[in-house]
């Protein structure tokens, strides 16, 4: 197998904590986004779509998306569990893992790729068509993601971890997250201590540097 990441990018990282979890090495590829080698052709042969994470088997099968990918990881290396145990658990682990990719992650892109200059005609990821960026949406990414982040700091109010009192992958999803709003110069703060306990806890983690 080999996954072809970018060591800067957050969904990639997200698929580098995960293996770390499981204690999983697979052979890594860097692919430079910023400088368009996902749209080149030697990199669409492997994934038309152009984006990373994707992950190439041995037998020439190819998976996209970041969580498909620990999906496919988790059926293969099961313990220790991310995705929950029992029903309910397994329900509450896929509800936050989403939102914390839907309202967090999300939003934090539509900051980030409409304002960042090497995205400048590049407002989507991968081959998607050339689009401008746009101020407006930029604008409701901050105002989303600081939602997110209020709603983060009341969820973890009421829960050691996002989706229950152990770490998951809705932890990895929210970890990514809260790491890449630095990037737009969104940060948690002394208003969210709740926040802040459980940041400095899932960073001290060894994944983490994954």
């Amino acid at each position: 197998m080999k996954l072809y990441d970018m060591v800067k990018a957050p969904n990639p990282r997200r698929v580098r904590i995960f293996l770390a979890e499981k204690g999983v090495t697979i052979e890594t590829v860097e692919v430079d986004i910023p400088g368009g080698a996902n749209l080149g052709s030697d990199y669409l042969a492997i994934n038309p779509r152009g984006v990373v994470p994707t992950l190439a088997l041995d037998d020439g099968s190819v998976i996209d998306e970041s969580i498909a990918i620990c999906r496919y990881i988790d059926a293969l290396h099961p313990e220790p569990n991310l995705f929950g145990r029992e029903p309910l658990e397994i329900a509450r682990v896929e509800q936050w893992q989403r939102r914390c990719e839907l309202e967090g992650l999300f939003n934090i892109a539509a900051v980030f790729r409409n304002t960042a200059a090497p995205f400048a005609n590049r407002a989507m990821p991968g081959t998607a068509p050339s689009l401008p960026q746009i101020a407006d949406m930029a604008e409701r990414g901050r105002v989303l993601t600081r939602h997110f982040i209020d709603a983060l700091e009341a969820r973890l109010g009421e829960s050691d971890f996002v989706a229950g009192d152990r770490y998951t992958v809705a932890d990895i999803t929210a970890l990514v997250a809260i790491d890449f709003a630095k990037w737009v110069q969104i940060r948690i703060s002394d208003a969210h201590p709740n926040l802040q306990r459980w940041y400095a806890t899932v960073s001290a983690r060894p994944s983490a540097r994954a």
